[in-house]
């Protein structure tokens, strides 16, 4: 008799509880016993589908009789598509076996695969991910389900640490619904079931500069307690060129100056990264789980550049009209956090789940920036110092209860509270005296949070499946002056946001790997600190604060007044699941954000200058509409064509449209938002040879923006290739050579600001264009495991 897939996929997910149950209560393996614990080990940091998933196989652990054994063979656990098909919510998860495949150095390689995923800058130097071009906030990261203090690099972590990865495209109840764009999820490392320690040793270079780093990872469990820990340490170097042209022209588009300026860097960092994951069990139904944290990096710089001018020609080697010909700078900077999370979890026969969570952090960062000019305005030199440091403490607590009301109906709630105090400190000066000193060394900001949810899932029947939700949150900002002048002023905003969300799923009755889904939910992305406390940075170049600067290069200063910003969004998807976990889909999305917050530029009379000044401060401007399609297909060659090779193919495109309606067109998309990204990598295990191959393109096209203030930005085409090679002498001990930006190519990123007169006509234009150099990285890493 044929076996329905959906039974499949159930016996995948629940048999190895039922066999662990059966073999614990005979007495047999209490090794076994113990990993039927696992899973709600794993459990503990937040999942995004709702309580039902979480419920079921409690309940399914507590019917086994004492004296019943239940033995399954021929079933595998469940992959990544069968979490990604049983999900309600909108959820891809990416597991070890995509983690491993291109050998990443840096969790950044891996997300920029992942379908709707950019990560901004230069190729191979990192920068912000967003998903659906969106970012500054629009895409929220977790770790463990918990937001990381400022500051904190996804770079850090080691891809070995992780345990997957879940890209969460609607947002759900029980995480914060500050994700208008989407929700990237890592979960850290808990599987307590493999071999006992494994280790990760390399070097390459990134350039001509060299770079090593280890990896330990040790994995245990006794009756009463089952641990993970891994410690990542690494050090390397990496070098910087680029060439910035300035240009500005008059109203009959003459030039009236032109500059040049090249400039180089070299840095050198080190890192240890440790974190672990310890489980107890406190009595029947009941784990606790520890999750310590720890990340230093440490960091020292040093560059130089030389600017030229052609036009107007300087007129002598100290023209006050050129802000510096010769410029060289030394940066230290030291970023250090620790963490502990906490999470008790209690079930009971009938079907009841409490799930307690408590985190405690604590973070510290500092940088001193030291730079000498000499030439131009700076005559015989200008000294300028930034001494930046901060530290934030934090403290959050979540209470969860599911419980199962029928086979396949399920409901959750729950509370969290979070408090954050963070201060800034920063010390400023030009030669030797001490710059915006009036506006205090110190300001200390608090934040508090308070949020609560319910969330309902039911599988209607086996064909169709809905979630509800709702969340209310609650975000108070205060900051103060702690030190220095009373001058910058204090800041408290409030905001709150009521977030009604639904989710569905329908699986087709006459076609079992196909289904339908859609979601409608609100989100929104509250402004952050920084944008907040109004103290003003000032120009680089313009740092005379009695002469006037450029719009192009403004001081910087925040808005306390910022309202956050609100979004409905709809989507829709089609999946189709092919054999040996390939997938098609195709998903839909449509949103509208109101209150859009953009950074707007104004001359405005300071009272840190004798002359008025160009300072650019966030600000509501009003609404916009984004719209994208994201396609994804992976499956084997042979799908495609007759072939014998065992070659996995794997590819997606995102198509992505957006429109601010207060800024005029053309191309008035959202900051940094590219048309379109794609994807096209393949896997192929060399049959008969212990060598497998890997490859992926990742290309981004050149774009540019109209944004508010008449300025242009423009991005240049991102091309990424990378490769890798790995040989397996045995199971337990392999060879990894990977390649990252295997052609390396110069990176183009500028602005053109369109001037106007008193009258609104054009006056001309400025415009700054760079080219920054990109490099190769070799890696060439053992890995063993024993």
């Amino acid at each position: 008799m044929p076996i329905h897939p959906r039974t499949l996929v159930l016996l995948a997910a629940l048999g190895p509880l039922w066999l662990a149950a059966a073999l614990a209560a005979d007495g047999q393996a209490p090794a076994a016993a113990a990993a039927a614990s696992a899973p709600a080990g794993a459990a503990s940091a937040p999942q995004p589908t709702s309580a039902a998933s979480a419920a079921r196989p409690a309940r399914a652990a507590s019917a086994a009789a004492p004296t019943q054994r239940v033995e399954i063979t021929g079933v595998n656990a469940p992959d990544s598509n069968d979490e990604r098909r049983r999900s309600t919510a909108s959820r891809i998860t990416f597991g070890r076996e995509e983690l491993d495949r291109m050998g990443d150095s840096t969790l950044g390689e891996v997300l920029k695969r992942l379908p709707g995923v950019t990560i901004g800058g230069a190729p191979g130097r990192g920068g912000a991910v967003r998903m659906r071009g969106m970012g500054g906030g629009y895409t929220q990261i977790l770790i463990d389900g918990q937001r990381m203090a400022p500051g904190f690099s996804l770079d850090a972590i080691a891809p070995e640490q992780i345990e997957r990865i879940e890209v969460i495209r609607a947002p759900v109840a029980e995480h914060s619904a500050q994700a208008i764009a989407g929700t990237i999820n890592v979960i850290m490392r808990s599987d307590f079931k493999r071999k006992t320690h494994e280790w990760r040793i390399g070097g390459g270079a990134d350039g001509g500069r060299g770079q090593v780093g280890a990896s330990w990872i040790n994995n245990g469990q006794t009756d009463a307690l089952g641990y993970n820990l891994t410690v990542t340490a690494f050090q390397g170097g990496q070098g910087n060129e680029g060439d910035t042209r300035t240009l500005f022209l008059d109203a009959n588009d003459q030039p009236t100056l032109a500059r040049q300026e090249h400039s180089s860097s070299e840095s050198k960092r080190k890192g240890l990264f440790a974190n672990g994951r310890l489980q107890f069990k406190p009595g029947a139904g009941q784990t606790l789980d520890l999750q310590p944290f720890f990340h230093s990096m440490r960091s020292h710089g040093s560059g130089q550049a030389e600017l030229t001018q052609s036009l107007p020609p300087a007129l002598a080697p100290n023209d006050p009209a050129v802000p510096y010909r010769l410029a060289s700078w030394t940066n230290d900077s030291h970023w250090q956090m620790a963490r502990m999370n906490g999470t008790y979890i209690a079930g009971s026969p009938a079907g009841g789940r409490l799930q307690l969570n408590f985190n405690g952090s604590l973070s510290e960062s500092g940088s001193l920036n030291d730079r000498i000019e000499t030439g131009g305005s700076a005559g015989a030199g200008r000294h300028k110092a930034d001494d930046s440091r901060a530290r934030e403490q934090s403290v959050d607590f979540k209470a969860r209860y599911s419980q199962l009301l029928a086979e396949r109906h399920s409901a959750s709630g729950g509370l969290e509270l979070s408090r954050s105090l963070r201060r800034d400190g920063r010390t400023s000066s030009i030669d030797n005296a001490p710059s915006l000193a009036e506006f205090g060394d110190d300001i200390q900001a608090t934040s508090q949070r308070i949020a609560l949810w319910a969330q309902d899932e039911w599988d209607w029947s086996k064909t169709f499946s809905f979630y509800a939700g709702a969340r209310w949150e609650a975000i108070t900002t205060r900051s103060d002056a702690v030190s220095g002048g009373a001058a910058s002023g204090g800041v408290h905003n409030r905001s709150a946001v009521f977030t009604p969300l639904a989710q569905m799923v329908w699986k087709l009755p006459d076609s079992p790997r196909d289904q339908i889904r859609a979601s409608l939910t609100r989100s929104y992305r509250a402004p952050n600190t920084s944008q907040l406390i109004a103290r003003p940075t000032l120009s680089g170049l313009y740092p005379d604060l009695t002469q006037p600067n450029q719009p192009t290069s403004p001081d910087r200063a925040g808005n306390p007044n910022l309202l956050p910003e609100l979004s409905w969004g709809l989507e829709l998807s089609a999946e189709h699941y092919l054999d040996a976990g390939g997938i098609l889909s195709a998903n839909l999305f449509l949103k509208r954000i109101d209150n859009l917050i953009r950074q707007v530029r104004s001359l405005e009379a300071v009272s840190y200058a004798s002359v008025p000044r160009w300072v650019s401060r966030p600000q509501n401007i009003g609404q916009a509409d984004v719209a994208g399609l994201e396609l994804e297909a992976k499956g084997r060659l042979s799908d495609l064509m007759t072939t014998e090779l065992p070659i996995t193919l794997r590819s997606n495109l995102t198509l992505l449209w957006s429109q601010v309606n207060q800024v005029s067109g053309p191309n008035n998309r959202l900051e940094g938002q590219a048309p379109y990204t794609a994807n096209l990598g393949a896997d192929w295990p060399v049959k008969g040879t212990p060598l497998a191959l890997g490859a992926n393109l990742n290309f981004t096209p050149g774009f540019q923006i109209t944004q508010i203030d008449n300025q242009v930005a423009r991005q240049g085409v991102k091309r990424v290739i990378d490769g890798s090679a790995v040989w397996r002498f045995n199971p337990d001990a392999s060879l990894r050579l990977t390649v990252s930006n295997a052609a390396a190519r110069l990176y183009d990123t500028g602005s053109t600001l369109l001037l106007v007169d008193a009258n609104g006509q054009p006056a001309g234009s400025q415009s700054n264009d760079t080219s920054t150099r990109s490099y190769t990285t070799l890696n060439l890493r053992g890995e063993f495991r024993f």
